[in-house]
């Protein structure tokens, strides 16, 4: 269970949809002259990200090293569960850094008090946190299932998926706790909440490395909990998954 909580944050760094779609409407999304991507479709390049992510590391990582070592090569899935949490913490300083230079020339054009004016910076660079954010993603969901498909035990297949679904619920929740927060303690007597509805006059960065810092702390959390948890299991998830499917037979 300790393990499986750390998963958590990166749910809640992926329920950040709302922040990206208004920064996305205030920069300029024109990829030629007559053609401008929707504001609302960034978010399919974390799905891009995510199953270009499956089909390199399924279909050539995995064997150019094969040929590499001669031998079959699985990256360990308590070892990917913490490179996913790395990841998701490295899309949040992103985010926050291209939040902080959009911001800036924002102000810089005059447009402090005008949130739904242009800004003259490219939408294109929201694809590096949405890409990383899909990455992380791949690492933790398909990692994860793999460590409880090969560490519970066989009459408890079902348990893995729960606990997903149990963590993106878990996630949804305190996403809302976080952001009612940050709201409640950052305004005050004339200045603007960080996560204020005019994002010119918010610190919308300052919110992104706020949870780039709790990604952080939860990976020290993840390596604490990993040393706890001692040897994992290094088994061949495919095959194992053949095995309990036969025992149901």
């Amino acid at each position: 269970m300790p393990l499986c909580s750390t998963g958590i944050i990166i749910s809640i760094n992926m329920s950040q949809s709302s922040f990206p779609l208004l920064q996305a409407q205030s920069m300029d999304r024109h990829l030629t002259k007559g053609f401008e991507i929707p504001a609302g479709s960034f978010g399919m390049f974390l799905m891009i990200a995510l199953t270009l992510w499956v089909f390199l590391y399924d279909r050539v990582m995995l064997p150019l090293a094969l040929k590499i070592k001669g031998r079959p090569v699985h990256l360990k899935p308590i070892v990917g569960m913490g490179i996913g949490i790395f990841v998701s913490c490295m899309s949040m300083v992103v985010s926050g850094i291209i939040e902080h230079v959009r911001r800036k020339k924002a102000i810089n054009q005059g447009l402090l008090n005008n949130s739904q004016g242009l800004v003259e910076m490219s939408a294109l660079w929201l694809i590096i946190p949405n890409c990383l954010n899909g990455i992380a993603e791949a690492f933790s969901s398909i990692c994860s299932t793999e460590f409880y498909y090969s560490e519970l035990p066989r009459s408890m297949p079902s348990i893995a998926s729960a606990l997903l679904g149990l963590g993106m619920a878990v996630a949804s929740l305190l996403a809302s706790v976080i952001l009612s927060a940050v709201d409640k303690y950052t305004k005050g007597e004339g200045t603007e909440s960080w996560v204020s509805s005019n994002i010119n006059m918010g610190h919308y960065e300052y919110y992104y490395w706020l949870l780039a810092l709790f990604t952080a702390f939860n990976l020290i959390y993840f390596v604490a909990c990993c040393c706890q948890y001692g040897p994992s299991v290094d088994v061949d998830i495919t095959k194992k998954m053949m095995e309990i499917s036969d025992d149901d037979d």
